[in-house]
């Protein structure tokens, strides 16, 4: 009997153990089973947001919750900027490292503190991290620490989770120290029939640091 993981494994994870636990086991067909399988979207809306909105002095750029690297795989970025991958997860991230897209890869708890200088990042991107079970809206304060003056965020919230847990507060409480977010609402999925979740959106944010 397999023992295949889903949304509903993602989306009931309660501590940053859980998300080791989870992805540790999920990690080698992450891509085909999740990815594939349902036509997920969020990593490919990243890269595209990104190529609409950045500069090429927004480097070096972080790959905030990075698992496997999808985000990698899509953004075409010039000579001269690079990218690294940060996740709480050694075997996504070992998947990440064998795509040859990343400059660097880092093993943390977004959660906690970070291991990385005050204004170092140029940009921060991120699919499917700001959702259910994962990482909620107090994550940003350390992701704006690293992040030089001017630096840009590209990153998905979960549309239902946007208030829910108070990402629009967070904002508010952010507006002396980042610029007004701009949102595009987009599908995460062009292929998940699940009754629940086949239809969820996400947020995509776009905002600097002043």
């Amino acid at each position: 009997m397999t023992n295949k993981k889903g949304l509903k494994d993602a989306y009931s994870l309660k501590t940053p153990q859980d998300s080791i636990d989870l992805y540790r086991a999920w990690a080698s067909t992450y891509d085909i089973d999740f990815a594939k399988k349902n036509g997920y979207q969020s990593p490919i809306l990243i890269a595209k947001y990104f190529e609409k909105y950045s500069f090429i002095e927004d480097t070096p750029i972080l790959d905030v919750g990075a698992g496997t690297g999808l985000i990698g795989e899509c953004m075409k970025l010039s000579s001269e900027q690079e990218i690294d991958a940060i996740d709480i997860s050694p075997e996504m991230l070992e998947t990440a490292k064998s795509k040859q897209c990343y400059s660097k890869i880092i093993e943390a708890d977004l959660t906690s503190k970070l291991a990385i200088e005050h204004n170092h990042y140029g940009a921060i991107v991120s699919a499917g991290t700001f959702t259910y079970g994962h990482i909620g809206p107090n994550a940003l304060d350390e992701l704006v620490r690293i992040t030089k003056p001017n630096g840009l965020f590209i990153i998905t919230i979960h549309s239902k989770l946007f208030k829910k847990d108070k990402f629009d507060k967070k904002f508010l409480e952010m507006e002396n120290i980042i610029s007004t977010p701009i949102y595009h609402e987009e599908k995460v999925y062009v292929s998940n029939e699940d009754e629940t979740h086949g239809q969820d959106t996400v947020l995509i944010a776009k905002f600097r640091k002043k």
